[in-house]
């Protein structure tokens, strides 16, 4: 059997889920690619293809704006164009992810978010409580190339400290960045954002 070739990028991220839950990488996503999403997401936010994001789980989905505030489009499996850069991309990593730490990772799913200017997302845990397939949550931010930590947005992850309590770590969103963490474990937010921050959020999933 060929000895794996391993990818110093994949490995940046799979060192701090191992170490700390959670790992945020620059340069995941090339910047053409990152060009060619952000021009996408915004095109189609343009054309109103979104919807007003809702909590809960299938039938039992509300829009609480006091809750979430963003709005989403899920990204189509068969697409092509930018839809399938990205799709085929994070496919790559997820299956150098079973194969390197074997963590039978059997599907993804992701929608495009936009936060209008004074939207938010409040503190919240990934996983539904009737089920718990989503292994990783993986984001990727497009915002304006010039994003600064007034603008808002950040994300805040809660880790959980050894002595029982946590500490709060900040993840601004910086265009073309990816952050990963563990979905059953981290509790996290969208801070309120003062300029229309864009991303693509998602998991990738095991059996439930």
């Amino acid at each position: 059997m060929d000895e794996l070739e391993l990818n110093p990028l994949y490995e940046q991220l799979i060192d701090g889920l191992m170490d700390n839950h959670y790992a945020v990488a620059d340069g995941f996503f090339t910047p053409e690619e990152v060009a060619v999403l952000r021009a996408d997401i915004l095109k189609k936010y343009e054309q109103d293809s979104f919807k007003k994001s809702a909590i809960g789980h299938q039938a039992d989905e509300q829009v609480v704006a006091a809750i979430r505030g963003d709005f989403i489009l899920w990204l189509d499996e068969t697409a092509d164009g930018a839809e399938r850069v990205f799709l085929d991309k994070v496919k790559d990593f997820a299956a150098y992810l079973n194969r390197t730490c074997y963590m039978g990772i059997r599907q993804q799913e992701f929608h495009y978010a936009v936060y209008p200017e004074g939207t938010f997302y409040k503190r919240h845990l990934d996983n539904f409580h009737n089920s718990n397939s989503r292994k990783l949550s993986f984001i990727c931010y497009l915002n304006a190339e010039d994003w600064k930590p007034e603008y808002g947005g950040e994300l805040a992850i809660y880790l959980p400290q050894p002595n029982g309590g946590e500490e709060e770590i900040t993840v601004f969103p910086l265009q073309g960045r990816v952050v990963v963490f563990e979905s059953q474990l981290l509790e996290h937010e969208v801070k309120p954002v003062k300029r229309p921050r864009l991303s693509i959020t998602g998991w990738l999933k095991t059996a439930n």
